[in-house]
C-alpha cells in the first residue's frame, strides 16, 4: 500500500490506521482512516494514474455551497494527488434497499429533491465541462466501437444521436453529476432534511439537460428500479420542477437511450481493454433499458440503427466479451 504517513500527520492524523474500501470504476483508490474513534476517508487520485483531484474539489465545494451534503474536505494535496474527506457512513442506498425493501420510494423520493435543489441553483463559478448534445453523441459511439466492434457505425450512430438530441429543449442547463444511483448515494440517519443524501463520485459533473440525472437514477445499470417507484419519482420531478409529462418522457427516452449506449460501450472497454470482466454480467440490465427508451416515437431511426448495428446481449456475445478480457488495447 502507497504510504500516506506525511499526507496523515499534515492533516493532524499522524499514527492513524488506513484500511481500503471499496473502489469503483475508476483509477482512485478509497481508504478508511480512523483514530481514537474519529474516522475519515482518504482519497488517492494519483495524476500518474491520470486522475485529478481539482474537479472533485470544486464540485464538492459547489454542492455543499447550494445546500447539499457532498462530503467535507479536511485537507488536500492536488500534486500528489490525496484528498481526506469527511466519512459519510456506510449507508448505501443499495443496502438500505436489501435490508429495508419499503424504503425505496422514501429514500428515492430525498433523491429527486436534492436534484430539484441542485437545478433551482445556480452552475458552478467557471468553466464547466458541457455534457450536451455533442459530447453526449460522441460519448454513445461507445456502444459501437467497443461492444459491437463496428468502427465503420460509430458515425452513423453519433450523427442519428445528435438528431434526436438536439431535438430536446436545452435552455435551461443544469449541473448533471452523471453517476447519480443507488451506489453513490448515502443515507444518513442522523442527519436533516437534504442533508439525509450523501453524494459521492460527482467529479465529472458537467453542464447539461436537467433530466439526465433523473435518468440515471431510475435507469440503474446495476439494480432493477420497480416501475410503479421510477413512475413515482418522474411524476415527483415533473411536479417540483414543473416540467409538462410529455416533455418529461421525451427527454427520458432520448437521454435514456444515450446513457444505455455509452454505458454498454464502457461495460465492454472495462472487460475487453482494463480486464474487468464482471462488468459485462450487467449488460444484459442495460440492453433492456436500450430497448425500452427505443419505443418512443421520436427514436425511430435511431431504433432501425441499434437494431442494425448492435447485436443482442445473447449467451455468446457476452461470453466472448469476457473471453477476451484485458486483450484489446485501443482506447
Amino acid at each position: 500500500m502507497t504510504d500516506y504517513t506525511d499526507f496523515l500527520a499534515g492533516a493532524g492524523w499522524a499514527s492513524a490506521e488506513v484500511r481500503p474500501l471499496a473502489g469503483d470504476a475508476s483509477n482512485r483508490r478509497y481508504m478508511r482512516v480512523s483514530r481514537n474513534g474519529h474516522r475519515a476517508v482518504l482519497m488517492d487520485a494519483a495524476p500518474e494514474r491520470g486522475e485529478d483531484t481539482g474537479p472533485f474539489l470544486k464540485i464538492a465545494a459547489h454542492l455543499r455551497a447550494v445546500g447539499l451534503h457532498a462530503p467535507a474536505v479536511f485537507s488536500s494535496d492536488p500534486v500528489a494527488g490525496l484528498v481526506l474527506l469527511e466519512d459519510l457512513g456506510d449507508g448505501l442506498f443499495v443496502r438500505r434497499f436489501e435490508i429495508e425493501p419499503e424504503s425505496q420510494n422514501r429514500l428515492y423520493k430525498s433523491a429527486i429533491d436534492v436534484l430539484l435543489r441542485l437545478h433551482a441553483g445556480p452552475l458552478p463559478p467557471g468553466d464547466v465541462p458541457d455534457y450536451t448534445a455533442f459530447p453526449m453523441a460522441e460519448a454513445a459511439k461507445l456502444a459501437a466501437i467497443w461492444y459491437a466492434d463496428d468502427l465503420p457505425s460509430a458515425e452513423a450512430l453519433a450523427t442519428s444521436m445528435t438528431t434526436a438530441l438536439t431535438a430536446l429543449d436545452w435552455s435551461q442547463p443544469v449541473l448533471v453529476l452523471r453517476d447519480y444511483h443507488a451506489e453513490n448515494l448515502l443515507w444518513i440517519d442522523n442527519a436533516d432534511g437534504l442533508d439525509r443524501v450523501g453524494l459521492l463520485d460527482f467529479q465529472d459533473a458537467a453542464r447539461g439537460h436537467p433530466v439526465y440525472d433523473v435518468i440515471s437514477l431510475m435507469q440503474d445499470a446495476r439494480r432493477d428500479v420497480p416501475a410503479n417507484v421510477a413512475r413515482a419519482m418522474a411524476m415527483h420531478y415533473q411536479t417540483g420542477s414543473g416540467m409538462t409529462g410529455a416533455v418529461f418522457d421525451h427527454a427520458a427516452a432520448v437521454l435514456g437511450a444515450q446513457r444505455a449506449l455509452r454505458i454498454l460501450g464502457v461495460f465492454a472497454r472495462l472487460s475487453l481493454h482494463f480486464n474487468k470482466p464482471d462488468y459485462v454480467d450487467l449488460i444484459p440490465r442495460v440492453w433492456g433499458q436500450l430497448q425500452a427508451n427505443l419505443q418512443h416515437p421520436s427514436l425511430r431511426d435511431l431504433a432501425e440503427l441499434t437494431s442494425e448495428c448492435l447485436p443482442k446481449p445473447s449467451a455468446e456475445h457476452l461470453a466472448s466479451l469476457k473471453a477476451r478480457a484485458g486483450t484489446c488495447p485501443r482506447l
